[in-house]
């Protein structure tokens, strides 16, 4: 905008304008951006650091199966010099552990193959190739090991070759590190397809995504989790199709996730992640004076209020609290305002209306919000920001599959290295 646009706008036009430059930018609090983008507070105003007041403090617990014990006893009397001999009863004062991990080196088994010269007829006799000796020369651990750091500590194939060569005295090429993690990464397929399988018969379904690099372009991280089983995808697309394909033809009775369209219409009810809209409400509170925002904010804390005690409530009680929050929500959105912003706000909220309160329909099986799955996003964002994305689709993929057989595992308590040393030993 030149000069002489601003020139021909009205008084009230200028004011308006002003106003808007003057709107603070949008933070992790008020918007869904990330945490790791807002600006940093100098440091005299942020809070300190350590334990708030009235946390309550924990120790480490001492192991109930120590591998050795050792018992120190005074052997003289401080006060008369006498001699305190072993078969004095004794009282424990205190104890203390010195825990140390062993040297790892690798193990290394020949397989030698003998050749016998038969004695009654002359014939050189060979031995058969044995099992062990055939394919990789590496073990299931070494597999489970390289695919935990590569996936799960986000390791790039130079630092894991560091790694292994430094903690292990392994000595190993990316190139045989590459083959190494695509074997293993094959071992998953079989437990993604029945966690696949598992969210294709799920009544209640959330997704998410997440942008990522895949061979140089831009692709995206998929997310989807119901009560029994998490799913990992790598796609190429952000649109609809990943879900179609997902879930194939199948419809959940609710489907969970943020406003974007491509979310939209895969099952027969839908719940809107409230948190989402509570960040886009708190940025409006803080850069207007009106106070239909401010109304919204106390709404939505209500909501969140009776969220937390919701299985406590009979069906009757949470469908009668259900149409008074309808209806509240009703006149907040017919007042009218003067603020953009407010308007934005409420056109937005009142096109997702109706998906607002579906989990009080579902008490106990539905949650208000996606926090669930930006949960099981945030370990693939941080490999992004470590790695910067995939050279190749298969590794995308499998990685993929790595973390969803592992996250569906959790959900039974399993744990992430026996979980993925069990697949690979399989």
């Amino acid at each position: 905008m030149g000069r002489s646009d601003l020139e021909r706008l009205s008084r009230e036009e200028l004011i308006e304008l002003v106003l808007r430059l003057q709107r603070p930018d949008k933070t992790s609090r008020t918007s869904s951006k990330p945490p790791a983008t807002d600006r940093k507070e100098r440091r005299e105003q942020s809070k300190p650091g350590g334990a708030k007041p009235g946390h309550e403090g924990h120790s480490r617990v001492m192991s109930e199966d120590p591998d050795a014990v050792i018992d120190y006893r005074p052997d003289r009397c401080m006060c008369c010099c006498g001699d305190l001999h072993g078969d004095l009863p004794a009282e424990l004062v205190s104890v203390s552990e010195r825990i140390e991990l062993p040297a790892v080196m690798p193990v290394v088994t020949q397989h030698r193959r003998l050749a016998v010269r038969c004695p009654t007829c002359g014939a050189r006799v060979v031995a058969p190739v044995p099992e062990a000796a055939r394919g990789t020369p590496f073990g299931p651990r070494l597999h489970a090991v390289a695919t935990y750091l590569k996936t799960l500590q986000a390791l790039s194939y130079e630092r894991l070759q560091a790694a292994l060569s430094d903690l292990f005295g392994m000595t190993l090429s990316q190139g045989g590190l590459m083959n190494l993690l695509c074997r293993a990464q094959g071992r998953f397929r079989t437990g993604r397809d029945a966690a696949v399988s598992t969210l294709r018969r799920a009544a209640v379904v959330a997704s998410d995504e997440t942008s990522v690099r895949i061979e140089g372009s831009n692709a995206y991280h998929w997310v989807f989790h119901a009560a029994d089983a998490v799913v990992h995808a790598a796609s190429p697309t952000r649109g609809a199709v990943v879900v179609r394909e997902m879930m194939d033809g199948h419809r959940p009775a609710v489907w969970i996730s943020d406003r974007y369209t491509a979310q939209q219409g895969h099952a027969a009810a839908h719940q809107t992640c409230l948190a989402h809209l509570a960040r886009n409400v708190a940025y409006v509170v803080e850069v207007s004076d009106d106070p239909v925002p401010w109304r919204l904010q106390l709404w939505l804390r209500s909501v969140f209020a009776l969220a937390e005690r919701v299985t406590d409530l009979a069906t009757s009680t949470l469908a009668a609290k259900r149409r008074s929050l309808d209806r509240q929500l009703g006149a907040i959105l017919a007042t009218s305002s003067r603020c953009d912003l407010t308007r934005d706000l409420q056109a937005k909220i009142g096109r997702a209306r109706a998906q607002l309160l579906v989990f009080l329909a579902h008490p106990g099986t539905v949650e208000p919000t996606n926090n669930g799955s930006e949960r099981l996003l945030r370990p693939c964002v941080v490999q992004r920001k470590v790695t910067n994305g995939y050279r190749a689709m298969w590794a995308a993929e499998g990685e993929a599959a790595i973390r969803t057989v592992v996250d569906t595992a959790r959900l039974t308590g399993s744990s992430t290295f026996s979980t993925i040393l069990k697949t690979v030993g399989a």
